[in-house]
């Protein structure tokens, strides 16, 4: 599923457009960014509330396939230019992390 995909079946908001044809592979949740710089998958989408500088410098260093903001989280501007430059999307929804992993999940077909 691509990351365009992904947002259309989940209602997302596409704050930053970056590659939607860019393959999501897995999802991944949390918000400490170093824990998550330790192990966010190659082409996942990170699902977080954290819409600042240093989530869109992790999710390029990992090559994550987007950021998924959740909870209605802020994107703040020197983000959303980088994110631009970098062509990382992100997308956000209203719903909390665990909802929206759940739903996530759902959409790549890797619940049990």
């Amino acid at each position: 599923m691509t990351v365009r995909e992904l947002a259309e079946r989940l209602g997302a908001e596409v704050l930053v457009e970056g590659d939607l044809s860019r393959e999501v592979q897995t999802g991944y949740a949390g918000d400490l960014l170093s824990w998550v710089m330790a192990r966010l998958p190659e082409g996942a989408v990170w699902m977080t509330v954290m819409g600042n500088l240093n989530a869109i410098a992790v999710c390029s260093l990992k090559d994550g396939a987007c950021i998924l903001l959740t909870e209605d989280a802020p994107l703040d501007e020197n983000a959303k230019q980088r994110a631009g430059m970098e062509e990382i999307p992100v997308l956000r929804v209203a719903d909390g992390s665990y909802r929206t992993s759940l739903r996530v999940a759902d959409l790549l077909g890797e619940t049990p």
